[in-house]
């Protein structure tokens, strides 16, 4: 099976080909792994945005409409894609999930916003 590693927090999850970025950082919530989702997925935001390190030649091409969403966020790169709409295939994915992702997922989850203040990780 392939993994996709999120160089964010080290952490590598093996998943079936098929599985969003998303789904499998959302998999990976209890390894620390945030990424934003505030439409749910359906690639109406720009909140999962992130950046494929390796592996982006074995995903299919953005489509128009995931461009369109794209030119909403914040230091888009060529390298950059939305997690809901990315499934990985029969290669390995490396992601960086962006700042913006990041904090959308805290917003998301204002009890761990708290929580991670307290702690002194935000």
């Amino acid at each position: 099976m392939p993994k996709i590693t999120f160089v964010n927090w080290g952490v590598t999850v093996e998943v079936p080909p098929g599985t969003t970025i998303l789904e499998a950082a959302q998999s990976a919530e209890d390894k620390g792994v945030t990424m934003g989702s505030s439409c749910g997925g359906v690639a109406a935001c720009s909140s999962c945005h992130c950046w494929l390190q390796k592996g982006a030649d074995s995903v299919d091409e953005p489509s128009e409409r995931e461009e369109d969403i794209l030119d909403k966020a914040f230091d888009v790169r060529p390298n950059s894609r939305l997690g809901c709409q990315v499934e990985v295939a029969d290669e390995d994915l490396v992601v960086e999930v962006t700042q913006e992702s990041i904090r959308a997922w805290y917003d998301e989850h204002p009890d761990e916003r708290r929580k991670a203040q307290e702690e002194g990780r935000l």
